[in-house]
């Protein structure tokens, strides 16, 4: 059962994200700061500080940690930030929810992604930016809050092993602004410093390599594994062990013959 933010187990989570941005608000009237000022610090979006101070766009950890330091709060904001459930209710859509719930269950996941950062990988500006091109008003916050509702378990001191190889497409393709590509570039560092997480990108100029057809994911669970892709608003799930196989020497042959970000060129 994964936990979540504000289940300790003892009952008493928060669950309100408007509670954080109630603080949050409180500590930056005091240091009289306005929204444009604070998120010029921090660095982001005006309309981000705004949207999390209504309870209506999650922050991400370290958001909170830059704002306890620019407001001097001593580290209440990152404690409340823990103690909130970001994601009481997510609705994925419906060819998507068994994806989702192997997310929740997978011992270990392996993706191969094309074109767009990989939603367990997604800053939530870049998430933001994706949705809006398809839809508008509150359904591009929901639809944002159900990406980033899958990705704690991963995030976790303790979370499953996650490996993801990227198609260098994935961060030549502009999505919504320099500051949103910027912002998901520096998410990328951060991500891949957890133990559990590598992350590799498959680059263009480099002759001989064999990546897969097209993207997908190869899903460990406890007694199945399963290979996972996608088609327009449709998912793909095979459980043929020949298929597995093949895909996953595919992949881990890819995966030798392109550079660690632990072993750069010299």
């Amino acid at each position: 059962m994964v936990r979540r933010n504000g289940d300790d187990g003892s009952g008493t989570g928060v669950g309100n994200a408007a509670l954080f941005g109630e603080v949050l608000k409180h500590f930056r009237e005091a240091a009289l700061l306005t929204q444009t000022a604070l998120a010029q610090q921090i660095p982001c979006d005006r309309s981000h500080v705004a949207k999390v101070e209504a309870g209506v766009s999650v922050p991400q950890d370290t958001f909170a940690k830059a704002c306890d330091e620019l407001l001097g709060t001593g580290g209440v904001l990152l404690r409340v930030w823990k103690k909130v459930d970001w994601y009481p209710e997510v609705q994925h859509p419906d060819w998507f929810a068994r994806r989702a719930r192997m997310d929740a269950d997978a011992v270990a996941l392996r993706e191969y992604q094309e074109q767009v950062i990989p939603g367990l990988l997604q800053a939530p500006g870049y998430a933001h930016a994706l949705f809006s091109q398809i839809s508008t008003g509150n359904e591009v916050e929901e639809r944002v809050r159900a990406r980033l509702s899958r990705q704690p378990r991963f995030l976790a001191d303790d979370g499953p092993l996650y490996v993801a190889v990227l198609d260098e497409s994935c961060l030549r393709n502009a999505v919504g602004s320099p500051g949103v590509m910027r912002d998901q570039c520096a998410h990328l560092l951060d991500v891949g410093q957890c133990p559990n997480i590598r992350i590799q990108v498959v680059p263009t100029g480099l002759f001989g390599l064999v990546p897969p057809k097209s993207s997908m994911s190869l899903i460990d669970l406890v007694d199945e594994r399963w290979v996972y892709s996608e088609s327009l608003n449709q998912g793909h799930f095979n459980n043929d062990p020949a298929d597995y196989v093949r895909h996953s020497q595919t992949y881990d042959v890819l995966r030798a013959d392109i550079l660690s970000p632990a072993n750069p060129p010299l």
